[in-house]
């Protein structure tokens, strides 16, 4: 989503541009009409100080969905491959403990639908040492009646499996939290990656999916 101006500009859409993605969806929406369901959703960062721009833009359009990210810590944006070695500079243990602090301030912002991706950290395999952080942030998610991603890319990245793991997807699943599937897909031969194998390992667990029109969801 559109973020303001100092924000990882050169990696998302312009507000001027938001309502052009919009009117895409809503001209797809009325072609396949009857034939395919095709939901307005975004995804939306939580970076705290920023939460009055994005309420801003969530109450421009008709959202079906939105989902809540942290893809930074301060300053770093620790997804991005170009800045990798930070991770090199930084304790495990409380690089994890900051960044489930963000997750649970975006499921408390009232904001969001779900929380995405949520044990992004992992994605180049530094992998989160102690899940005492990532289960009291499950924990807030669970009593803020949020769902979560079930998001196939790292099936993709050097981690090598979805997130969440399937230790937290477990986790999430005994606290009664949903899961919407998610393939964040960059590209469209991405779309649906991996949905046949995502579903398998949800219902292994006992894990049940939504799927959310005019932000309400449905069972």
């Amino acid at each position: 989503m559109p973020m303001p101006a100092w924000y990882d500009a050169p990696w998302r859409m312009r507000r001027d541009q938001l309502g052009e993605y919009v009117a895409a969806v809503q001209e797809v929406q009325a072609e396949f009409a009857g034939r395919l369901d095709v939901r307005l959703g975004l995804e939306g960062d939580f970076h705290p100080g920023t939460e009055r721009y994005v309420e801003e833009v969530l109450a421009a359009h008709p959202w079906d969905y939105v989902i809540g990210s942290v893809h930074y810590l301060g300053a770093w944006g620790f997804d991005n491959p170009e800045f990798m070695d930070e991770y090199d500079r930084r304790d495990r243990r409380a690089l994890y403990q900051a960044y489930y602090a963000l997750v649970e301030g975006a499921a408390r912002s009232g904001l969001f639908d779900s929380i995405g991706h949520l044990d992004l950290p992992k994605k180049f395999g530094h992998l989160d040492p102690d899940p005492v952080y990532a289960l009291h942030a499950l924990d807030v998610v669970a009593e803020c009646g949020l769902a979560l991603d079930f998001n196939t890319a790292g099936w993709r990245k050097p981690v090598a499996e979805a997130y969440p793991s399937p230790e937290l997807t477990r986790a999430a699943a005994e606290r009664g939290i949903p899961f919407v599937l998610g393939s964040d897909a960059h590209k469209p031969q991405e779309v649906g990656y991996h949905f046949t194998a995502a579903l398998k390992e949800l219902r292994d667990v006992g894990a049940r999916t939504v799927t959310y029109a005019g932000r309400v969801r449905r069972g």
